[in-house]
């Protein structure tokens, strides 16, 4: 499920996508990891604190960065995929489809495919949408015919990942031929994950080499 962020002066203008699960999962988490460092450098004896510490650095990087850091990023000229490892900036030129089958993914022009790990896919989401489907079809549950009913009925119908992409791809059909946005695709890979996680890999090393 994912959360869209947007303010009300324009409908695509700085819009975000997170899953807000992921980031509650994040958070449980690292109040766990809080805990346990801080209970082995109160109580823990020997090279205990400094081991916890060694896999704190290289364990809290890794949590961000799969449950906090995550997000999607779309205005009127391009589309910004902040994952786990990479960022990748997106013109909506050079986006060619976006599909969710068992995971969230993006198809540029040339033929690249990139997941979108803000988007996560839920199959019990899923199955609830298409029973509301099934259901609705049989059903209506409006008492009414109206454009405005339907519309917001079939949305509703749909798992929110679905919807998100949904939305998504439309976007990408309406922006994709303007001027402001067209250009590369552009890559960049975060160092501010990977560092820490480095160096909380060889302090744990060199920890675990010297007792």
């Amino acid at each position: 499920m994912t959360s869209p962020q947007q303010p009300a002066d324009s409908s695509y203008a700085d819009r975000v996508f997170r899953s807000p699960a992921g980031m509650a999962g994040g958070g449980l988490l690292l109040a766990l990891i809080a805990w346990m460092v801080v209970d082995a450098l109160v109580r823990g004896e020997g090279r205990t604190p400094w081991l916890a510490l060694a896999a704190a650095l290289l364990v809290v990087p890794l949590i961000v960065a799969f449950s906090m850091r995550p997000a999607v990023f779309v205005n009127e000229e391009r589309l910004r995929i902040r994952n786990p490892f990479r960022t990748i900036t997106l013109p909506w030129g050079a986006v060619a489809d976006v599909r969710a089958g068992y995971s969230s993914e993006l198809f540029t022009t040339e033929g690249t495919k990139y997941q979108l790990w803000a988007i996560p896919v839920s199959l019990r989401q899923r199955k609830r949408a298409a029973r509301r489907q099934m259901h609705s079809a049989t059903d209506d549950p409006h008492g009414a015919t109206s454009v405005t009913a339907d519309v917001t009925d079939s949305q509703t119908r749909m798992a929110p990942a679905d919807q998100t992409i949904a939305d998504l791809r439309d976007m990408a059909e309406h922006l994709a031929p303007r001027s402001s946005a067209q250009g590369e695709p552009q890559v960049r890979w975060a160092y501010e994950v990977l560092a820490p996680v480095a160096a909380g890999a060889v302090l744990l090393v060199l920890v675990l080499a010297l007792a």
